[in-house]
C-alpha cells in the first residue's frame, strides 16, 4: 500500500505561500501559511488591538474635564473609535485560529506587550492634543503601509482604522493650534506637552533596524513594508514643517536639515528607557495594566450574561 509523501506537499504549499508573498498578493484565512508567519501576525495584531484599548486611558482620563461641552463629545468620539480599532484588529487575529479571550489572557498575564507611549502619563490638557498630533501622527506612519500588507483581514481593517486616525492627528492638531492662538500661559503648555512626548513618539516605531529582532523577516513576508528606522525618518520629515507652522520648537538639538540626504537630521532617542517601558518599569505600566484588569472583572457579569442569552437562544432555535 502506497502512502502520500508529506514532504512534497510541504514544499509545494510553501511553494504557492512564497510565489503569493513575491507577487504582492493576499493571504487569506484559509491558505496555508508557514507556523513563523501565524505566529509573526498574531503577536503584532494582537499587540496593536491591545495598544488601542489601553490607549482609551490616557486621553480618557480627561473627557469628564474637558474645558467645554464640544471638547467632550471631540475627545469622547475619539476614544469611542480606539475602542472600535481594538475591535477590528482583534477581530483580525481571530482570524488566525485564536480566541479572542485568549489575547486578552495574555495580555492581562504579561505575556503580550501593548504601545510603549502609553505608558507616560497625560498631566495637562494639552497632553490630549499633543497625542493626537505627535502619537497618531505616529501612529499613521506606522499603520499606512500596513493596508498593504500580505495578511487580507489586517489590512483591510487597517483602511478604516487609518482614515480615523488621520483625522485624530488633524483633531489634535487643531487643539493645540487654537491653544498657541491664546495665553502666554496655553502656549507654555503646549510647549511643555512637546517636550515631554517627542522622544517618546519617536520611541514608538521599534528600536533601531539593527537591534530589532523582528523587522528583517516581518518584511521578507510582507507583513511590514518598511523598517523601522525608514518610519521614524518619514515621521521627523513630516512632523518638522507642521511644528514650524504651530509655533513650537522640538527638543532636539541635532534637529536639521540635510540637504545631502534630503532628510532631517536628528538626535538618538534614549533606547535604555524604551528598554525599561518594554520591561514594565514606565511611568505608568502598573496603572495602565491594573485599570485594564479591574475593568475586565468588572465586567465578567456582561460576558457570562451575552454567553447565557447566546445559548439560551440556540437553544429555542434547536427546539423549533
Amino acid at each position: 500500500m502506497s502512502t502520500t509523501p508529506v514532504e512534497p506537499a510541504e514544499a509545494a504549499r510553501q511553494a504557492a505561500f512564497d510565489a503569493t508573498i513575491a507577487h504582492h498578493d493576499r493571504i487569506e484565512p484559509r491558505d496555508w501559511m508557514p507556523d513563523g508567519y501565524r505566529k509573526t501576525l498574531i503577536r503584532q495584531i494582537a499587540q496593536h488591538a491591545h495598544s488601542e484599548i489601553i490607549g482609551m486611558q490616557p486621553e480618557g482620563n480627561w473627557i469628564g474635564r474637558a474645558p467645554s461641552l464640544r471638547r467632550k463629545a471631540i475627545l469622547l468620539a475619539k476614544v469611542q473609535d480606539e475602542a472600535g480599532h481594538g475591535l477590528y484588529l482583534y477581530s483580525a487575529c481571530e482570524t488566525l485560529g485564536i480566541a479572542r479571550s485568549e489575547l486578552v489572557d495574555m495580555l492581562l498575564s504579561g505575556r503580550q506587550k501593548y504601545s510603549s507611549i502609553f505608558n507616560y502619563p497625560t498631566l495637562s490638557y494639552a497632553d490630549v492634543g499633543t497625542i493626537g498630533w505627535l502619537v497618531d501622527g505616529a501612529a499613521i506612519c506606522n499603520q499606512v503601509p500596513l493596508c498593504r500588507t500580505s495578511y487580507g483581514p489586517y489590512g483591510r481593517a487597517m483602511i478604516r482604522i487609518c482614515k480615523e486616525e488621520s483625522f485624530h492627528q488633524r483633531q489634535g492638531y487643531e487643539l493645540l493650534r487654537t491653544m498657541m492662538d491664546g495665553t502666554d500661559a496655553q502656549r507654555a503648555m503646549v510647549q511643555e506637552s512637546v517636550d515631554r512626548f517627542w522622544w517618546p513618539s519617536l520611541m514608538m516605531f521599534g528600536p533601531p533596524d539593527a537591534e530589532s529582532p523582528n523587522t528583517e523577516q516581518s518584511m521578507a513576508w510582507g507583513v511590514k513594508r518598511n523598517s523601522n528606522d525608514e518610519l521614524r525618518q518619514k515621521f521627523v520629515d513630516m512632523t518638522v514643517p507642521q511644528a514650524q507652522a504651530l509655533g513650537v520648537t522640538l527638543p532636539d538639538p541635532a534637529l536639521r536639515w540635510n540637504a545631502e540626504r534630503d532628510h532631517h537630521d536628528f538626535g538618538e532617542p534614549d533606547w535604555s528607557e524604551l528598554t525599561a517601558v518594554i520591561r514594565g518599569n514606565g511611568p505608568c505600566n502598573t496603572e495602565r495594566m491594573a485599570h485594564r484588569r479591574a475593568a475586565h472583572e468588572d465586567g465578567a457579569w456582561v460576558r457570562e450574561a451575552a454567553t447565557a442569552f447566546a445559548a439560551r437562544s440556540a437553544a429555542k432555535a434547536g427546539a423549533r
